[in-house]
This record gives structure tokens, sequence and C-alpha cells, in this order.
């Protein structure tokens, strides 16, 4: 399977490895930013969508089959809700890559609270710094919350 190794390196280079193609082929705009956050940030969503519902056990599988599910069905049905845990893990874990990524995307024309971060260090204004950091703080842990809530149900269903 090449997937595995590509994801291997996707999540082993740093954030900077990025911005070089990306800047070579979109050149330097938001949307250069945009999709190497996108690149940066998609391996964990990946790889635990596959661990969650690698995990579902076979049973599950067999009992819909027998109750005449399709591959799709099952897969909709049965194996996407019990993964869902995971699922969300994955894009929680996604969310926290991107938003660590938005520091650096001002190096190729990024925007938003990473640009003001970028702008503190090049004036060497800490509290400017400080402050457009704690809003990258601040919004990634409503986000977590948010995801966390959004599954509270689903986890309690499945002993998690």
């Amino acid at each position: 399977m090449i997937l595995r190794p590509v994801l291997d390196a996707m999540q082993t280079l740093p954030s900077f490895v990025y911005l070089i193609p990306v800047l070579m082929f979109f050149g330097g705009n938001v949307v250069s930013a945009v999709i190497a956050t996108v690149i940066y940030a998609l391996p964990p969503v990946i790889r635990l969508t596959s661990l969650g519902i690698g995990q579902i056990p076979l049973t599950y599988t067999e009992v819909s089959s027998s109750f005449g599910g399709t591959a799709r069905q099952t897969l909709a049905k049965v194996k996407l809700p019990m993964a869902l845990p995971s699922i969300m893990l994955g894009l929680n874990q996604a969310v926290m890559m991107a938003l660590a990524m938005q520091v650096v995307t001002p190096l190729i024309g990024g925007v938003g609270l990473g640009r003001e971060v970028f702008n503190a260090l090049n004036t060497s204004n800490t509290g400017a710094g400080l402050a457009a950091g704690t809003g990258i703080v601040l919004l990634a842990i409503i986000l977590d919350r948010l995801s966390q809530a959004w599954t509270q149900t689903q986890r309690e269903a499945l002993g998690v």
C-alpha cells in the first residue's frame, strides 16, 4: 500500500517544506496558504478515519450483510457511525494542525491571526504577538470543545 509511506512522509516533513512546492505552482497568495494548510492538516484525518473504520469488529459488518445491507449501506449506516469518535479526533487534530500552520503561511501571503503574529515578530512587538497567539490558542480550545460536545452522546453509547 503506497498511501502509508506517503502519509508518513507528510507527517514528518516540517511545515516550511509544504510552502516551497505550493509557492512554485501557485505563487505567493492566500490560495497558496490554504493549499499548504490543507496538505499539512490532511494526514491525521486520513489515518484516524482508517483506524476507526478498521477497528470496528467484524461481527457488525457480518450482521449488516446478513440483513441484506450492501457495502455502501454498511459503510454509511454501521461503520461510519461506529467510527465517528475516531473520525472526529482526526478532524480535531487537523484543525489543530491547520491553526499551527497559520503562523507559517504569512511567509507566502497568508492572512488572519497568523499574519498578526508574523508582523509582531518583524517589529519585535511582544504584546501584539502574544495577543494574536492567544487568539489562535483560544480558537483552538473552542473548536476542540465543540467537537467533543458534538460527539459526546456517540462516545457514551460506544463506551469510549
